[in-house]
């Protein structure tokens, strides 16, 4: 897997909702009505991580889920990155 080029993250981006770049990460977070409801949708983001062999970085503040992607063993963002973060993005 090649780490993405800043040219590639950036066109990666304009398609993706909330989400930032932090240096090599990938963030976002998610807010939800409360605690249930982010452990819920932390459930889910594990299912989608598992099927696609790849994990993010998760924190939850009570009703905040941070999702916080990268490709460590590349030291920064691929295109596995980009790929969770869409399928991601419609679970909340």
């Amino acid at each position: 897997m090649e780490k993405l080029t800043q040219d590639q993250i950036d066109v990666a981006l304009a398609d993706l909702t909330d989400w930032t770049q932090e240096g090599p990460l990938l963030v976002r977070t998610f807010r939800f009505g409360g605690f249930s409801q982010a452990v819920n949708f932390v459930t889910r983001v594990a299912e989608v991580a598992e099927s696609m062999d790849h994990h993010p970085d998760i924190d939850i503040r009570y009703n905040k889920v941070s999702l916080r992607l990268s490709t460590h063993s590349v030291g920064g963002l691929t295109a596995a990155d980009m790929e969770l973060a869409r399928r991601l993005e419609h679970l909340d």
